[in-house]
């Protein structure tokens, strides 16, 4: 697994489909994921340093992961699937169990830049996405 991180948000109201770019921590790969507005919004909402008056949706989860005692240690994009990528969210507990849920990964990314959480990508998935983008 490749650890990346979150470098570049590309909004454009107009559409309804943004990207995310993902870039390897000590490389040069890059990932671009195509997510949601309301995805990409939220992410760039937090990395800016707004505070909400009310929790949004990924504020709400991460405060109930916390008050369950738990953590997320890190998030994973594992599976690039008929052109859609697939992500897992991996919680640990205060017992020290670890938990893996399913995700998308603009939720993933989402809770990760509020819980400080690495981004690990499948080294497969960022080759077969470097062959889809080539084709383009």
């Amino acid at each position: 697994m490749v650890e990346m991180e979150l470098n570049k948000i590309v909004i454009d109201e107009k559409r309804h489909d943004q990207l995310i770019v993902l870039k390897e921590k000590h490389g040069e790969r890059i990932l671009p994921i195509v997510i949601g507005l309301a995805e990409a919004s939220a992410i760039k909402l937090k990395i800016s340093g707004f505070e909400p008056p009310r929790p949004l949706t990924h504020d709400l989860l991460h405060t109930t992961i916390q008050n369950l005692e738990a953590i997320i240690e890190k998030i994973i994009i594992d599976k690039l699937e008929e052109n859609t990528f697939h992500a897992k969210l991996v919680l640990k507990t205060s017992k020290g169990e670890s938990k893996v849920i399913d995700a998308r990964p603009s939720d993933s990314i989402a809770l990760a830049v509020r819980s400080h959480a690495p981004i690990f990508v499948e080294d497969s998935v960022i080759k077969n996405s470097e062959i889809f983008n080539q084709n383009k």
